[in-house]
């Protein structure tokens, strides 16, 4: 395998796609972690709140009462998941662009959480969007890039 100054100059431009969702998910949590204290609820419009949530587990708090051990997992698994993308985009042909850009968003935002957790032992969630009293879990760019790379990802199977 090349290495990265080997790496096709089409793959080095979703890196800066991945480098982008790593430095917007970063100041958005410091801006978080800085204007809101832990649990209170900032109403932005009507189905959004803000509200600083510290997480200790994967998606949707799993492992999270799980007593320190899942730090050291999940950040292995993000670690060996971010490799795998890399490696993935990397292989990518030129004219996989939804695949690209699916997989850059997942590895900007695998790595966007992978800082929070081995910097602070938790990752920091900090949007609420509900619909009458149901709250979807509290989240942040990272998720919301992950996410979306997901569903780039499925949606480039019917690119060619």
């Amino acid at each position: 395998m090349p290495d990265a100054a080997e790496a096709p100059p089409g793959a080095m431009k979703w890196l800066r796609l991945s480098a982008a969702v790593i430095v917007c998910d970063q100041i958005a949590k410091a801006l978080a972690t800085a204007w809101l204290a832990p649990g209170e609820v900032t109403a932005v419009i009507p189905g959004v709140n803000l509200v600083l949530v510290y997480n200790t587990g994967a998606a949707f708090s799993l492992l999270a009462t799980a007593g320190g051990w899942q730090r050291w997992f999940l950040l292995a698994i993000a670690l060996a998941v971010s490799v795998f993308l890399l490696a993935w985009l990397r292989r990518l042909e030129p004219g996989e662009k939804c695949a690209a850009v699916g997989v850059a968003l997942l590895l900007g935002g695998a790595i966007g959480n992978m800082i929070d957790r081995a910097w602070l032992g938790h990752v920091i969630d900090y949007m609420d969007v509900y619909y009458q009293s149901y709250h979807w879990p509290a989240f942040n760019v990272a998720d919301a890039a992950i996410t979306a790379g997901a569903v780039a990802v499925i949606a480039s199977m019917w690119e060619k």
